[in-house]
């Protein structure tokens, strides 16, 4: 049986998707895979991801600073992304992908909150929810959401926490993105941590080209592969695979106002 998924978070902008569009959306659609919600990172990209949902049905868009080219980003960036997002119409679903980051060797930290900050708070004004970024930054993240209390909220993407991180970011009211890491059997913490937390939490996701999945290292990762996150989901949840697919299903529309 193939189920109706959405991947809520790919970089279909950047190669191997750039000029083969229609292929790589028709290979995803065969898995299942319905829409996919492309996140800019740098407002260099707003135009080029905007044009993209454009010009085909099963994309829509996120604009966003990312932190982990922190060094691109301009304060007149944050004020041409709240003329984007004023402008940009009813494929925009979200801000993102922001947050923070603290794995390279200079982060810029300070800068990177200040530009979180501005990002969140034209999240607020714009009524839109936000896909975060966060690497060995669950607990100050936290506290960058605590404060500025979304209405709309968002997903913490590419989780790859303790349990109780995960259950501090649901209690204020934001997802879990899960994705590839889950299929790496060594990967326990994070398969135990999508294991237990509510179904009512968890979106899908790939983060292609990025974070390939177990047997496929060194390949760069599709929207496709949605369908085997799915699978070793599946695998390590109680609950039947369609009860499963209806409520990843319904948490993307829920948190996007995507109408499939």
């Amino acid at each position: 049986m193939t189920y109706r998924f959405i991947d809520t978070h790919c970089h279909f902008d950047f190669p191997p998707f750039a000029g083969e569009e229609s292929s790589a959306i028709a290979r995803a659609e065969q898995a299942g895979v319905e829409a996919i919600i492309v996140p800019a990172i740098a407002q260099a990209y707003f135009d080029r991801v905007l044009r993209l949902a454009s010009a085909h049905p099963a994309l829509y868009v996120a604009l966003g600073l990312h932190p982990i080219v922190i060094e691109q980003h301009q304060d007149a960036h944050l004020e041409k992304l709240d003329d984007a997002l004023a402008q940009a119409g009813d494929k925009l679903v979200a801000i993102g992908e922001i947050g923070l980051d603290l794995y390279r060797d200079d982060p810029r930290f300070a800068r990177q909150e200040a530009i979180l900050d501005g990002q969140l708070t034209l999240a607020k004004r714009h009524d839109l929810p936000v896909i975060l970024h966060s690497r060995r930054t669950h607990d100050k993240l936290a506290m960058h959401l605590k404060r500025h209390d979304l209405p709309r909220t968002g997903v913490v993407h590419g989780f790859a926490g303790s349990l109780q991180q995960a259950q501090r970011f649901v209690g204020l009211g934001y997802k879990i993105g899960v994705g590839g890491t889950i299929t790496y059997p060594r990967a326990s913490k994070t398969r135990d941590v999508m294991a237990r937390l509510p179904l009512s939490a968890l979106l899908l996701e790939t983060d292609a080209p990025d974070m390939p999945l177990n047997g496929f290292q060194g390949q760069p990762n599709r929207p496709e592969q949605a369908a085997r996150v799915f699978t070793t989901l599946c695998e390590l949840r109680d609950e039947p695979a369609d009860e499963i697919a209806e409520a990843l299903l319904r948490n993307t529309r829920d948190l996007f106002g995507i109408a499939l």
